[in-house]
């Protein structure tokens, strides 16, 4: 063991030093440790440069931390098309630094009324393919621009009108298509060229002439613009007023669901956020409809008292614990998570230490258990804990303003180009999200995701997310600000952040640069990326029964700490293209 403790910690300082003078580079990935930023007042991090400086620009004028943050959400909704955006939803935490309350919004999709549990299968009781992810059938009711307007009426400084102007200005002037990685906009749309093709409105915007854009073109949206200039004028004509009619017309036209009643009726909700403790910090995140904030707290509870720091970064212990934490929350996640409007939810007991030390002692620390092996428990024992005494592709965007107020927002389209469907006259891409529901049981969604009757069809309901916004503090005050984007990878991409910055103590830029590890019980593979763990580590690890599958780097999270000195520090994913902006 001394022996292979050395080589591992020879192995990870040369890995840091080659990273850290010539930021290494690989031909189809993006594999370098970013430096975080660190300003003084306040700051942005996004998945695209010029959204963080649309949000920046916001926050010079004196505006707060939310109209940053919407500034920023509209601004993505204009640059990263392929990811999120008004035809979509999300959700969004609040902290307000003077109360040190925090607030948790869901904008989420909803199913359309006309929405059925069996809508995807033929008359076979065969699933339908691609009909949850392609056109107009696979498109939720959007929320985005009711969330946003909603945490902008109640907390926003500036005027509605000022925020959104960013994102006008960048849809009537365009911008450049860069895709650095190459998997971003141009590397997405080629993967989705036949539904964007396929198209009228989508091909006009995003294959003029029928070509795909390619580096170095410039994007001008201006339907896009001129639906942001009435929404800046008037928000609700996006859900009673001329863009409502026109989306459901077109739906009408094209056999969609989404009708005037979804567009009216659809409302953002204020829920309660789930915290809970980890070492001497507050974790507060997302609860259900979002499967995110449960099971970050699940994993965490799970690692318990376990000293990793002491066992050293990506030891093969501590690997093997996260992985098989990893197993059973979202083992329990296809069983018990969904709308909890519909379904009864035990996040009380899913959340608890006690629950967890249960869950621990299944684990054994020399043998990897098959996922045949890790199921949900049945809800008469899950019951035994609920009363137990304990702390009570997508994009992501973190703000915190000079007052340390702070957003944690991730909203999203689903799969690259949502559904593909363009509202003709609108510039709207909408989503594909009626594929997070479980589609009919035992059958993954696009991310491989199983779920159960808990998340199910029906109409008004919200289907079943992992996106995890998250705020961290300590003592009361701010912390840590972190989300990310990646479908079912991001509950363990923001769990890997939350721990580089708390347990190891790195800076962000270390924090959200690091290798990663995913499993999601179903399939029964453990994710590696490449470069990212030492040969003897891969080795123990499949020694212990472990599937292990080398995959390109997933991900492109956020981060916002706050260091002892008050200072912020910000950093966005070398595996994306965005950048933190400050002053």
């Amino acid at each position: 063991m001394f022996n292979f403790l050395r080589y591992k910690q020879f192995s990870i300082a040369i890995l840091y030093i080659i990273v850290s003078i010539s930021l290494f580079w690989c031909e189809e990935t993006r594999a370098a440790f970013v430096l975080p930023l660190r300003t003084k007042k306040g700051m942005v991090t996004s998945a695209h440069p010029l959204a963080s400086e649309a949000g920046l620009s916001i926050l010079r004028k004196g505006g707060n931390a939310v109209d940053a943050a919407v500034a920023t959400a509209f601004a993505i909704s204009v640059v990263e098309p392929f990811s999120a955006g008004i035809g979509g939803g999300g959700f969004l935490m609040l902290h307000q630094a003077q109360t040190g309350e925090m607030k948790a919004l869901d904008f989420r999709e909803r199913a359309p009324l006309r929405a059925t549990r069996n809508m995807y299968l033929d008359e076979q009781g065969k699933v339908r393919p691609n009909a949850s992810v392609n056109g107009y059938l696979a498109a939720a009711v959007p929320g985005t621009v009711a969330g946003l307007y909603e945490v902008h009426r109640q907390y926003g400084k500036l005027p509605w009108q000022e925020v959104i102007a960013p994102a006008i200005r960048l849809a009537n002037e365009g911008f450049v298509v860069s895709s650095i990685p190459t998997w971003r906009f141009v590397g997405i749309s080629q993967t989705r060229r036949d539904v964007i093709l396929n198209n009228d409105a989508a091909r006009q915007i995003f294959a003029p002439n029928g070509r795909l854009f390619a580096l170095g073109d410039r994007l001008i949206q201006r339907d896009l613009a001129r639906t942001l200039q009435t929404i800046a004028k008037d928000p609700q004509s996006f859900y009673t007023g001329e863009i409502a009619r026109t989306i459901a017309s077109d739906m009408a036209r094209n056999g969609g669901l989404i009708g005037l009643a979804d567009l009216k009726n659809y409302k953002p909700t204020w829920r309660t956020p789930l915290c809970g403790s980890f070492r001497v910090y507050r974790i507060c995140t997302m609860p259900p409809p979002s499967s995110g904030g449960v099971h970050l707290l699940q994993i965490l509870n799970i690692i318990g008292d376990t000293d990793l720091k002491s066992l050293g970064w990506h030891h093969p212990d501590t690997l093997h614990l996260l992985v098989e934490a990893m197993k059973i929350a979202y083992a329990d996640r296809s069983v018990y998570l969904g709308d909890p409007d519909f379904v009864n939810i035990p996040v009380t007991a899913l959340t608890s230490h006690s629950y967890a030390a249960k869950r621990r002692r299944e684990i054994t620390m020399q043998r990897a258990r098959p996922a045949t092996e890790v199921r949900a428990v049945d809800r008469d024992t899950l019951e035994r804990f609920v009363n137990s005494k304990e702390s009570p592709e997508t994009s992501h965007l973190s703000v915190v303003d000079e007052q340390r107020n702070a957003v944690s927002l991730t909203f999203t389209i689903n799969y690259g180009f949502g559904s593909g469907v363009v509202v003709p006259g609108t510039g709207i891409l909408l989503n594909d999200e009626m594929d997070d529901f479980a589609i009919a049981p035992g059958v993954p969604n696009v991310f491989g995701l199983v779920g159960g009757d808990a998340n199910a069809i029906a109409p008004r309901k919200i289907p079943l997310s992992s996106m995890t916004p998250t705020i961290v503090t300590e003592n009361n005050r701010l912390r840590l600000l972190v989300g990310a984007p990646g479908g079912s990878t991001i509950i363990t991409t923001v769990l890997q952040v939350v721990l580089n910055v708390l347990e190891y103590n790195m800076d962000v830029g270390a924090a959200v640069s690091a290798p990663r590890i995913h499993h999601q019980w179903l399939p029964d593979k453990l994710r590696v990326e490449p470069f990212g763990l030492d040969a003897l580590t891969l080795a123990e690890l499949r020694r212990r029964g472990h599937q292990i599958e080398q995959q390109t780097p997933w991900g492109n999270a956020n981060a916002i700490a706050v260091t002892p000195d008050g200072s912020l520090e910000g950093a966005a994913d070398p595996r994306g293209e965005g950048s933190p902006s400050g002053y």
